[in-house]
């Protein structure tokens, strides 16, 4: 009986790791967005049986973070702008109410935390995104923070693990600017301000112009990007 205790774990264990490989490789884009997942070409790469991947597989579905189409297989997400527009929509709504919980409910110790979380991400403002100066970790924490500190389990279960999963999947598509990441920064403090003062009204408020500024920063790249994709066709040839 014990032994077989002891297998079960494991193979729990070795699942967990696929997981959190696969999950990684999408994270960082090294799967890319519309990638088809080969059972065969992963079970060789990563040394497993095909049993633990597709497993993990499955618990990547459930995060919504690949599809299954009939007959076609599985692929990694690929948001549209739409999808995006619709997610951050969402999202501004639910962080928006976090950070007015947090107002409320979050520690003093925590909240110095909080304002040194915003602080190491602004000393690196000026740093591009795609160097290995830029901690992204550092938006993460924030954001993971906060809704922490909000004490709602259900709010931040929906925000951590279905809304905010999609976004970050394919985050790493869009180069944020030097002038954005120091937008974000100055947000990130603002936020803590409102936070700071106990004011849920101006810290759901702040957190709110926060999301929709990310909104219109990425409205504009497509835009930007669309625009030098017209030019480039319609330009002149020899």
């Amino acid at each position: 009986m014990t032994s077989s205790l002891t297998r079960k774990v494991e193979a729990k264990s070795l699942v967990d790791v696929v997981t959190e490989r696969l999950e990684t490789a999408i994270f960082k884009g090294d799967l890319e967005p519309g990638s088809r997942l080969s059972e065969q070409g992963l079970a060789k790469a990563l040394g497993v049986s095909r049993g633990p991947l597709r497993e993990a597989i499955r618990r990547l579905e459930g995060r919504r973070l690949v599809q299954r189409k009939p007959n076609v297989g599985v692929h990694v997400v690929d948001l549209t702008l739409e999808d995006f527009r619709e997610i951050l929509q969402v999202q501004e709504v639910l962080q928006g109410l976090a950070c007015a919980l947090a107002a409320r409910n979050m520690e003093d110790e925590e909240i110095k935390q909080l304002r040194e979380l915003a602080r190491n991400h602004s000393s690196r403002e000026k740093t591009d995104k795609r160097k290995p100066g830029y901690r992204e970790s550092d938006d993460v924490e924030f954001h993971t923070s906060i809704m922490n500190g909000s004490r709602n389990e259900r709010l931040a279960q929906m925000l951590s693990e279905d809304l905010y999963f999609l976004v970050r999947a394919n985050r790493y598509k869009f180069t944020a600017t030097s002038e954005r990441i120091q937008a974000v920064c100055d947000e990130h403090e603002a936020i803590v301000d409102a936070i700071e003062k106990r004011d849920p009204e101006l810290a759901e408020r702040k957190m709110r112009e926060h999301i929709a500024s990310a909104w219109q920063a990425l409205e504009a790249q497509v835009a930007a990007e669309a625009k030098a994709s017209g030019e480039g066709e319609t330009g002149p040839t020899e």
